[in-house]
């Protein structure tokens, strides 16, 4: 998979990485071993009561190695430290990625720590034996081919390549272990155009009477309470070649889903950042249009619920997604970029997009959550949870077992990132749910933007992590004194 993607890939530009290091991502399996693998699960017999327990600790991380375990959590602990980030990104954005042998050093150390620990694997070889072992201890896998922004069109050929061998490998694995392939819009998208796009989408919303003539029928892209600051003055129209270039990477879309429909896995389209998020929901929403057949949702949108119209957009979208029957599949997350998303809205003079208070942002994604539940319950959409907050997770829960397993098991899919959370992730597993990992794959110098964001995003999580290397310490413990009772014994 991987191995054939990267032999096209050229080396990633340097500006690439000063766009990632303000991007926070927040949308993941540990180092897995076959021994002490728990039983299949069977999805159709479960618990009357949510079980997402964290006590204990063998049933958490037992099909993992000591040794994965040690290195599972000094990975996150030196993740988590901000100088160690800092300094990381310094790097990455210094000059001394232009010297060869430096590059090399650096890339060496980085793939030995941080990328053995964050994402798949830099070949088919690597990527297929990760998804095979968390199959194994009933996980399944998001794959991310994990490329960046696009500026021109050969880079977006490139990557729509990238993207049809994922989906194209899927085939090979085994069955149902490859939950979602993941993409994004800016990657086959050129991101001008992208920009171009959401401004006259944006401008429409304040003038309904301005005339789009290449716009394709989709769901609504704002509500009332969006924000609409982004765009101060009535943008011209598209050019002729910039229809053409939006007409090819629609074509390119289409390409994506019309594969994941042959394959018969679905697609989990990535949100991204205000200025560009209403060119993107137009791309998903009107793919989901065409795709999404059948009380089968093929194509999934990103909803951040860190954004203050986010509640307001789901009931909109649901709403028309349902008069025109078509089966709504939404990925719904905290949020990526708050820091850049609230540096622009203020040198704007606006007023934040993003919720005031983290216990906002929080209400948000659980009352999203809830009705996301409502709405597979009562119809044919799906819905992926990626949270990594373990009291999001427990209430969901809660409620998925007040609403019936058996009505959501199949439509509904809980996510983290390879990496993170992993006793949510097998907690979450223990009590009956299908669970993801989102799983970034690719060389090193491909993927180290992803990682810039993980480390960010490592900083900001620190409630999840921290969960995650206290069990983890707790399990060490556990099997020391295992370990000294059994020598005990034999002495």
């Amino acid at each position: 998979m991987a191995r054939s993607i990267l032999s096209t890939q050229s080396k990633i530009p340097k500006n690439v990485f000063f766009y990632a290091s303000n991007r926070l991502l927040n949308t993941a399996a540990a180092f897995t071993s076959a021994a002490s693998t728990p039983p299949p699960l069977n999805l159709a017999v479960s618990p009357a009561a949510p079980t997402v327990d964290f006590s204990d600790t063998k049933a958490l991380f037992g099909s993992l190695s000591t040794l994965e375990v040690l290195h599972a959590a000094a990975s996150l602990h030196v993740a988590a430290v901000g100088p160690v980030v800092d300094v990381g990104m310094w790097v990455m954005n210094s000059k001394l990625m232009d010297v060869e042998l430096a590059r090399d050093i650096i890339f060496g150390t980085v793939r030995h720590s941080f990328y053995r620990h964050f994402c798949a694997g830099e070949d088919d070889t690597a990527v297929g034996k990760t998804v095979r072992r968390l199959h194994n201890v009933g996980l399944r896998s998001m794959l991310d081919y994990a490329i960046e922004y696009a500026n021109d069109e050969e880079s977006c050929d490139r990557n729509l390549r990238g993207f049809l061998r994922t989906i194209e490998a899927t085939r090979a694995l085994p069955p149902g272990s490859a939950s979602f392939v993941v993409a994004k819009v800016s990657a086959i998208c050129p991101l001008r155009l992208l920009e171009r796009v959401s401004d006259l989408l944006r401008w429409q919303q304040k003038d309904p009477c301005l005339n789009l003539p290449w716009k394709l029928k989709t769901f609504p892209i704002f509500s009332e309470s969006s924000p609409l600051y982004h765009t101060l003055q009535q943008p011209n129209p598209l050019t002729n070649e910039e229809q053409k270039s939006l007409q090819i990477s629609h074509q390119r879309l289409m390409k994506i889903c019309q594969s994941c429909v042959d394959a018969n896995v679905p697609l989990a389209i990535d949100a991204e950042h205000t200025k560009i998020q209403p060119a993107i929901d137009y791309f998903t929403y009107s793919a989901a249009i065409i795709h999404n057949k059948d009380h089968n949702p093929i194509v999934y949108g990103t909803l951040q619920a860190y954004l203050k119209d986010a509640k307001d957009r789901l009931l909109l979208v649901t709403k028309e997604a349902n008069k025109m029957r078509v089966p709504l599949g939404i990925k719904l997350v905290r949020g990526a970029y708050m820091s850049s998303e609230s540096k622009l809205a203020s040198s704007l003079g606006f007023e934040s997009p993003i919720h005031n208070s983290i216990h906002d942002t929080h209400a948000c994604y659980n009352s999203c959550a809830s009705f996301l539940l409502d709405n597979i319950a009562a119809g044919s959409s799906g819905a992926i949870l990626a949270t990594h907050n373990v009291e999001s997770g427990k209430l969901v829960a809660k409620k998925a077992y007040e609403i019936g397993i058996e009505k959501l098991k199949e439509k509904l899919e809980f996510a983290q990132l390879y990496g993170m959370s992993e006793a949510l992730s097998y907690g979450l597993r223990n009590a009956g749910f299908q669970v993801s990992k989102y799983m970034p794959f690719g060389g090193v110098d491909m993927v180290m933007p992803y990682l810039l964001r993980r480390a960010e995003e490592n900083r900001g999580l620190l409630s999840a992590s921290n969960l995650d290397r206290q069990l983890m310490r707790k399990e060490l413990g556990r099997r020391m004194k295992e370990y000294l009772r059994g020598e005990r014994r034999a002495f």
